[in-house]
């Protein structure tokens, strides 16, 4: 009976916080710095998979120098494979030689042209967005999809 009592008051929380993240957070949780010391995480193409190779395009949605191989201990130009290379980034195609599974957890980021509002703010009931600004939802509206 004691551990469990000891469990329960570990896992008592006073309050849970739930904020916003500003687009300096969103960025410092998508770019991360390489061991050969270049900064990688910024999403620059809208291509995913090369349809010939059948490989992620690099600086695309899906590339492996900024979410990691798709392949278990292989860089994308097949210059490095296997465990013993752990750790080195490639020269040439700069990924890094790790487990492919870094891809679940590893994040990137886009850079947009103007600020965007999430939908689930704007649409979402009640509409925070429109009880912020103090607004009608049919006016911020207007102003969103301007």
């Amino acid at each position: 009976m004691s551990t469990t009592s000891n469990i329960r008051s570990e896992n008592h929380f006073d309050y849970v916080k739930i904020t916003l993240a500003s687009p300096e957070r969103i960025r410092s949780w998508g770019q991360r710095t390489l061991p050969n010391g270049h900064v990688v995480g910024e999403v620059t193409k809208p291509e995913t998979i090369n349809y010939r190779t059948l490989k992620p395009e690099m600086d695309g949605l899906f590339c492996e120098k900024i979410f990691g191989p798709a392949k278990d201990w292989e860089c994308h130009c097949g210059k490095y494979k296997r465990v013993r290379h752990r750790g080195i980034v490639c020269e040439r195609c700069g990924v890094e030689v790790t487990e492919s599974r870094v891809r679940r957890h590893r994040m990137g980021y886009i850079k947009l042209a103007a600020p965007v509002s999430h939908v689930w703010y704007l649409k979402g009931i009640p509409s925070y967005v429109s009880i912020i600004l103090d607004m009608s939802l049919r006016d911020v509206e207007q102003i969103v999809y301007f």
